[in-house]
């Protein structure tokens, strides 16, 4: 804990110069804790990133350092945000230390991916990325900025970890990475990668919303009847290549969701989600723009403390756009997320079960985690995609019995853990879309065992 005090003091340190010869380049606190910049992914699209290094680095030559890679969702949710203040980074929103900080068995790299999410921004907006495999390719691009000057930073394993539709960007940076290592062109060592609640099969998705929310009583017959019925229309879409209607069906079918919920949270069916219950011919545009703020309007319920400052975007853009000084002044924290989002409507019902095989067949680990109560990226869809793989290590996964989790030696059941050589599955009883806040203790073991970083 005193090494996180002094984290936080170093929070309001100065900072070195950030112009050299008139160019903008990397910044970092005094102390070297923490580096942050940007990178032109391409002529005028430029990604922000910031590290952390951990105060509690262990040098161990036998077992490196890791290097945790944070993906957000949305697509068009910030990581350097969301991610880091309200979820896994040192500091909570209100800039106190998080007991629960993942720096803790790693040092954390944030990224505002795709361009123009968060600080991250284009001069043009036909520069937003249209496809998942193209944001793939930006941030190996980022990564090769960051990575092949840095001795030190490639000793590290790096680990990609995601979240929601953070997966989708996950595995085909992974395969991306993979091939720039294999030509030579990126210094770096793929530790693994971890997809949480992430929207992989938009299919199997949308077809447990309706059972699931029937089994909890959230549903009646109608309900589940017309959820039924656009998930079907949803995999005919897909199953044609039509991904643009699959996502106006997407939209139909969570007005649907809501309305016959009486407004279930999306990231917690426990919940209500506390916003207006969009119906089923609202405009595609505004059911996006809900679905981008759903993020942090179910963390404020969860963090919100008596007198506290809980508003994220005027954070970000205001006392830590003052703080990283390098962020432009025309330059709002999300101002072009909805863009981000509009963009990759063509891809966004897009599965990538391919990509998380092929993974698998070159030998990378990868590790599925998913939260009980998560209604967006259900346990029951990531279960189906799962049955759905090709790896030849499945059928023998599929048959090995479960292992209990729990915080500490003793105390109530926290979860489950199955796993066959490089693939391992986690369940994790009692949160929601978001593991690391609703269950900080066991996400923390999850991550040690992921890297292989003391415990």
């Amino acid at each position: 804990m005193e090494k996180m005090l002094a984290f936080v003091v170093m929070f309001s340190l100065c900072f070195l110069p950030l112009i050299h010869g008139g160019r903008k380049i990397p910044t970092r606190t005094q102390d070297d804790s923490e580096e942050w910049g940007y990178v032109e992914v391409r002529p005028k699209a430029h990604m922000f990133w910031w590290l952390y290094k951990s105060p509690y680095r262990v040098e161990d030559p036998s077992k490196p350092w890791p290097i945790v890679l944070w993906l957000q969702g949305g697509p068009g949710a910030s990581g350097v945000g969301i991610g880091n203040f309200e979820e896994v980074g040192p500091l909570d929103t209100n800039l106190k230390a998080r007991n629960s900080t993942w720096l803790q068995k790693a040092d954390l790299l944030f990224v505002d991916n795709p361009v123009g999410t968060g600080y991250s921004f284009v001069e043009d907006r036909k520069l937003f990325v249209k496809n998942d495999v193209e944001a793939g390719d930006d941030l190996t691009t980022l990564l090769e900025k960051l990575f092949n000057g840095n001795e030190k930073l490639q000793k590290s394993p790096l680990f990609i970890v995601a979240e929601s539709y953070g997966g989708k960007f996950a595995v085909t940076l992974a395969l991306s990475a993979l091939k720039a290592i294999e030509a030579g062109k990126l210094k770096l060592k793929l530790g693994g990668v971890a997809l949480g609640d992430s929207w992989i099969s938009p299919e199997d998705f949308v077809f447990s919303w309706g059972p699931l929310l029937k089994d909890v009583s959230r549903l009646d017959d109608n309900g589940l009847k017309l959820s039924e019925s656009l998930s079907e229309k949803i995999k005919q879409q897909i199953q044609q290549g039509q991904y643009e209607e699959a996502t106006d069906s997407w939209s139909s079918l969570e007005g649907v969701i809501s309305s016959n919920s009486n407004g279930v949270d999306f990231y917690n069916f426990l919940l209500d989600s506390g916003m207006d219950i969009v119906s089923s011919s609202t405009a595609l545009e505004l059911s996006k723009e809900i679905a981008t703020k759903r993020y942090s309007r179910y963390l404020g319920v969860l963090r919100s403390t008596p007198g506290g400052d809980d508003d994220l975007g005027d954070l970000m853009n205001g006392a830590i756009k003052k703080k990283l000084r390098i962020i432009p002044e025309n330059v709002t924290w999300g101002g072009q997320s909805d863009g981000v989002f509009v963009a990759l409507q063509g891809d966004f019902m897009r599965p990538r079960i391919d990509e998380v095989d092929q993974l698998l067949a070159k030998g990378v680990n990868v590790t599925i985690y998913n939260g009980q109560l998560d209604l967006i990226c259900a346990t029951k869809g990531t279960e189906a995609w799962v049955k759905k793989l090709k790896w030849e290590g499945l059928q023998t996964f599929l048959s090995k019995d479960r292992t209990p989790l729990y915080c500490g030696k003793a105390g109530p059941t926290k979860g489950f853990i199955s796993s066959y050589k490089n693939f391992h599955f986690y369940w994790i009883l009692g949160a929601g879309h978001f593991v690391p806040v609703d269950q900080p203790c066991v996400a923390l073991d999850m991550l040690s065992h992921i890297t292989n970083s003391p415990r």
